[in-house]
């Protein structure tokens, strides 16, 4: 810790992101990246970019890109903002809408980031404990002050809420903006998109990370009212107008126009997230419900930890949590059907060599 640091860097707890070692052979299941590319379109797209154009600067408001995504979700081009993944979106979000004189809301097991924004930015929060099954109760915000925010499907459990629930949760809190971080939506949860034209105190959150698989090119966006938007837009510009680099803004609409890549990549995650979930269930875990690309598990007779560090002896990453409600789980990201068969060959190995 440097002399120099000011007072707020020297109290911040940073977000730890998941490891991303470089290990010959490692089955790598512990941060949800996709285990197919991205549409080769949005390749090509990406290639051609990198021309003697990047000389000069992007569009800083990603104006096409932003008419893609308007066109892709039937809303209207100022209802849509972008940022450099959905983290930096959500960083402006917690800026922008959050930061309010009530404190904000949020499931005691969710997001980690959340309450690192709100330690940068001084923003007092309130944690609200899910129920006994790890789910959100709407019933627990309604009668609430402050702003809140939900990740649906929420991470790290997977679990989601419906969008008639969420619906009725917006509709309750109409006072106060209400966020929906849906950076899992598209693996079998609904989106609230549709629900913006209702309710203007709604903005919705995305990303391409997943889904889209770019995690590595950092596009996230967000829907809502266009006050909403206008408000993200005039932290965006406060922080750095240009977030998106004309490589990204390509890739990303190329991405949007190749629906058929989009359908088959999700379809088959969301196909061994089922596999995963039955052959865990035959080695004795419980497996919570999920709507994301990755399953939540315990096994009743094994501690998480012990059994994520057994996994890394056998070259099989996972994500552990050491958080007292979810120490003994395990986030497991849904890999190749041949990433998940060296997943489970190796829990088997594991409890047969401790039982």
């Amino acid at each position: 810790m440097s002399r120099f640091w000011s007072e707020l860097a020297r109290g911040l707890s940073p977000y730890v992101p998941g490891e991303q070692p470089q290990i010959p052979g490692l089955v790598k299941l512990n941060t949800n990246e996709s285990p197919f590319g991205p549409s080769p379109k949005a390749v090509e797209a990406i290639r051609a970019a990198a021309s003697d154009a990047l000389r000069l600067y992007p569009d800083p408001q990603a104006n096409r890109l932003r008419e893609v995504l308007a066109d892709y979700h039937e809303v209207a081009p100022d209802q849509v903002f972008v940022g450099n993944g959905s983290d930096e979106v959500l960083a402006h979000t917690f800026a922008a809408l959050l930061k309010q004189p009530a404190p904000l809301l949020f499931p005691d097991v969710t997001y980690s980031f959340y309450p690192v924004y709100c330690r940068l930015l001084g923003i007092a929060y309130t944690i609200v404990p899910l129920d006994a099954e790890m789910r959100v109760r709407v019933d627990d915000y309604l009668e609430r002050a402050g702003p809140l925010i939900v990740a649906n499907p929420n991470a790290p459990t997977g679990i989601a809420l419906s969008r008639a629930e969420i619906a009725r949760l917006v509709s309750a809190r109409s006072d106060a903006a209400v966020v929906i971080d849906e950076a899992y939506v598209d693996f079998g949860a609904e989106t609230a998109i549709p629900l913006i034209r209702d309710y203007p105190n709604l903005l919705v959150v995305q990303t391409m990370s997943k889904s889209r698989a770019l995690a590595g090119l950092r596009v996230g966006y967000a829907i809502g009212d266009a006050g909403l938007i206008a408000g993200l837009t005039r932290v965006k510009d406060s922080f750095n107008s240009y977030p998106l680099g004309r490589p990204a803004q390509a890739g990303a609409i190329a991405s949007l126009e190749d629906e058929a890549h989009f359908q088959q990549s999700r379809a088959a995650i969301m196909a061994n997230r089922a596999d995963l979930t039955a052959a865990l269930v035959r080695l004795g875990f419980e497996v919570l419900p999920s709507s994301a690309n990755f399953v939540f598990a315990r096994h009743p007779e094994h501690s998480g930890q012990a059994l994520a560090a057994a996994l890394r002896e056998r070259a099989v990453l996972v994500r552990h949590f050491t958080a007292p409600r979810i120490a003994d789980y395990l986030r497991i990201t849904i890999g190749s059907e041949a990433e998940l068969a060296r997943l489970t060959d190796a829990l088997r190995d594991v409890l047969a060599q401790s039982g």
